[in-house]
């Protein structure tokens, strides 16, 4: 076996090698996994005639605890095992005697805080796949995003989380650290890698973390890049986003990446574009304008940076503020990143056909320049064992679909097989099972109808539609069947509205503790990536209930229907690709093309409530119809709808989005 250990050291300055990580990184293995694939990725990223991508983001959720978690000969810190979570449910005295069953296990490695984190990481781990040269680029957040606390008439209550990076499986720091010049003084930063593989481990896309706690530093430089988010600061804001995006191409640059196209994984890291302006030539931004790439991913205002120009002046060197007061300004005084971007970036997308077509009417002057690409979810993460099982016993008739081209739409085939449909829900039912097993001590039955709402929380949301009538909820379970409902997502700590939707929705189950023989609700702590695959492949129904037409895309109902997972959902973001399909019950207010976007405030609670009750009812009656004490009926139409929403997994996959980012942004022939 040929030791790639030298070229890799060669490759990658890794700091205190000798000390922390010459056990978990040798000639052959790095943390348990293949050292050459990194050893070949490094190579192409330095090589001139490699046509090489940029990706830049704020935050990537990587599901390190489910997915390629890498091997350590160390023990884990105890700081980096996932705290203790506690349940909130209507079950009041089993909350107080039982702690929640879960496996001891490492926690995610806590540079995320959401869909957009998500998505950013199974883009890479897709390119990965797809055997794509790509450098990612993002934050080294030392205290994560937040942990959550559940207190009743509290409800959120945010705390600070610790951890320990110099432990953590797979994450290296090098010896590298870079200096951004900003107006008054230096920033220092240290780089740190992690790499992510591909689903066979012959690919691999690095990832360079930023870390402003250096020798050397201010204190306060030092806690910049402590918390993701933090929003209750301008001047914190700002420092953020020059860390990304002037800190992340001189990152690039620093480790002589060879970069051909940089993408903007939201407008968080603008500046980047600003930093590469300052160093052409005018005549030169044209190139420039055909290099970057910018993805949109909300109509939500709060999802686009704005701040006051006095205050970028405080920061940021005279010749970047030029820059944006010639592209960026909305009025006298104040930038707007997406602003800048969508007037300096030829190639901009929207994140669903609906996002695109909303993203035109809110930017009129740039439609022509707007694309929309669908996101996804990457399969070999989010699809359950059981599953993968499945479609592999069956694979004759259907197909590959575990890794990069998959042939769902082959399980069409099989719709009148007695066995596939028997196997189908078999599969179910042990994804079920697990959860039962997980929720044992609240009386969680794999035979009872149990629906999730799980995603993060804010007002277009509405997290608490399907508690507006509670009467309502009860009255269906008296007479279709026992309901069980799960709950679980976090909020920004500062969203004080959403706040108030937590206290109610807690208010609220605290009240249906009389129907608890009938109606089950739990709510659940530190909604994370782990257990977004246990409710996504093990629920029955998946619950999506945004305001049209304010949800960009959404992807927890992608991995749901990987699942075989029915879906009840409100028309927007990917469902109105996927409702042809027929994978659920579709209700509620639809946004008509043309139409004013309208208030995101304006949250029509008690009309879309009414048609969610209808629609509900209708799902607990077919699945009691399909499920009677445990024996199936194999013919029912459960069964074919759940069929349907494999077979549309076909699309919703970041497979092929990034196949469509390569050919219709990275590399556009036009």
């Amino acid at each position: 076996m040929e030791d790639y250990l030298k070229e890799f050291l060669d490759l990658v300055k890794v700091h205190r090698f000798e000390e922390l990580y010459s056990k978990d990184i040798t000639a052959e293995k790095f943390f348990g996994f293949p050292i050459k694939s990194i050893v070949d990725a490094e190579k192409r990223l330095l090589s001139p005639e490699e046509p090489s991508v940029a990706y830049l983001s704020m935050e990537y959720g990587l599901g390190t605890s489910i997915y390629n978690s890498f091997l350590s000969t160390k023990p884990v810190s105890e700081s980096n095992i996932l705290p203790k979570q506690n349940i909130f449910s209507n079950m009041r005295i089993k909350d107080y005697y039982f702690t929640f069953k879960v496996d001891h296990r490492i926690m995610e490695l806590p540079i995320y805080s959401g869909g957009l984190g998500v998505l950013a990481g199974d883009t890479l781990k897709s390119s990965a796949d797809l055997n794509i040269s790509l450098a990612a680029v993002g934050i080294l957040w030392r205290k994560g995003y937040f942990k959550q606390n559940f207190w009743f008439k509290d409800g959120q209550v945010p705390e600070e989380l610790n951890w320990d990076p110099y432990s953590y499986p797979g994450l290296i720091p090098l010896d590298t650290v870079i200096k951004i010049p900003l107006k008054d003084n230096d920033l220092s930063l240290r780089l740190w890698k992690y790499y992510v593989y591909s689903f066979d481990k012959k690919h691999v896309i690095p990832l360079i973390l930023l870390d402003s706690d250096v020798d050397g530093n201010k204190p306060e430089f030092r806690r910049l890049t402590d918390q993701l988010y933090r929003s209750d600061n301008s001047y914190i804001k700002i420092m953020q986003r020059a860390i990304l995006g002037i800190g992340g191409i001189k990152a690039l640059e620093a480790l002589g990446c060879s970069i051909r196209k940089y993408h903007l994984n939201e407008g968080h890291a603008a500046l980047a574009l600003v930093q590469k302006a300052d160093a052409l030539k005018k005549d030169d931004l044209t190139a420039l304008e055909k290099d970057f790439i910018y993805t949109c991913h909300t109509p939500v205002a709060a999802g686009h940076d704005r701040f006051p120009l006095k205050e970028l002046e405080k920061i940021l060197p005279e010749e970047n503020i030029d820059f944006i007061k010639k592209n960026g300004l909305e009025g006298e005084n104040t930038v707007n990143f997406t602003m800048l971007l969508m007037n300096c970036c030829d190639h901009v997308n929207a994140v669903a056909k609906k996002h695109g077509e909303v993203t035109r009417l809110l930017f009129p002057q740039h439609a022509d320049k707007i694309q929309s690409i669908t996101n996804g979810v990457h399969i070999p993460t989010w699809i359950s064992d059981e599953f993968a099982g499945l479609l592999k016993k069956h694979g004759n008739d259907i197909g590959d679909c575990a890794a990069c081209r998959p042939e769902f739409l082959n399980l069409g085939k099989l719709r009148e097989n007695q066995e596939f449909r028997l196997d189908l829900w078999k599969a179910h039912q042990a994804n079920k099972r697990r959860l039962q097993s997980i929720f044992e001590n609240w009386n969680i039955k794999e035979n009872v109808f149990t629906i999730c709402w799980a995603r993060r929380i804010a007002a277009y949301k509405r997290p608490s539609l399907i508690f507006q009538d509670p009467r309502r909820l009860v009255d269906i379970s008296k007479k279709t069947g026992p309901i069980q409902i799960i709950i679980t997502g976090k909020a920004h700590p500062n969203d004080n509205l959403v706040g108030t939707f937590i206290n109610n929705i807690m208010n609220t189950i605290d009240s249906l503790g009389p129907q608890n023989s009938i109606l089950r609700i739990i709510m659940l702590e530190n909604y994370d990536i782990f257990f977004g695959k246990i409710l996504s492949n093990s629920v029955d129904v998946w619950l999506n209930n945004p305001l049209p037409p304010f949800e960009a895309s959404g992807t927890s109902g992608m991995k749901a229907i990987l699942n075989g997972v029915v879906q009840l959902s409100t028309l927007d973001g990917w469902v109105v690709e996927a409702a042809v399909g027929d994978i659920g019950e579709i209700f509620g207010y639809q946004h008509k093309s043309g139409e004013p976007v309208g208030s995101e405030l304006d949250l029509r609670l008690d009309s879309d409530s009414v048609e969610l009750y209808n629609a509900l009812e209708r799902l607990v009656k077919l699945y009691y119809e399909t499920n009677q004490n445990g024996t199936v009926n194999a013919g029912s139409k459960w069964i074919d709808i759940m069929i349907n929403c494999i077979m549309q997994s076909h699309y919703f996959n970041t497979c092929r989005m990034v196949k469509e980012y390569h050919d219709k942004m990275w590399f556009d022939k036009k």
